[in-house]
């Protein structure tokens, strides 16, 4: 399950999440839509967004 999925599953908006993490709606949405690669993603950013959806940082990249 990707990042798109994991945030729908915990039901958040782009909007919800980036306001949960500090991190931009648009480097959010650049990961979800593959414009940038989430293997590429900065552990603290990972390390961020896995904890709003109490998930593991490996998660992400799935």
């Amino acid at each position: 399950m990707g990042l798109k999925e994991l945030r729908k599953q915990a039901d958040l908006t782009q909007v919800e999440l980036a306001k949960r993490t500090g991190i931009a709606r648009t480097i959010i949405s650049s990961y979800e839509t593959g414009r940038r690669d989430v293997r590429n993603m900065t552990l603290e950013n990972a390390l961020k967004i896995s904890s709003a959806l109490n998930c593991q940082p490996s998660d992400l990249m799935l």
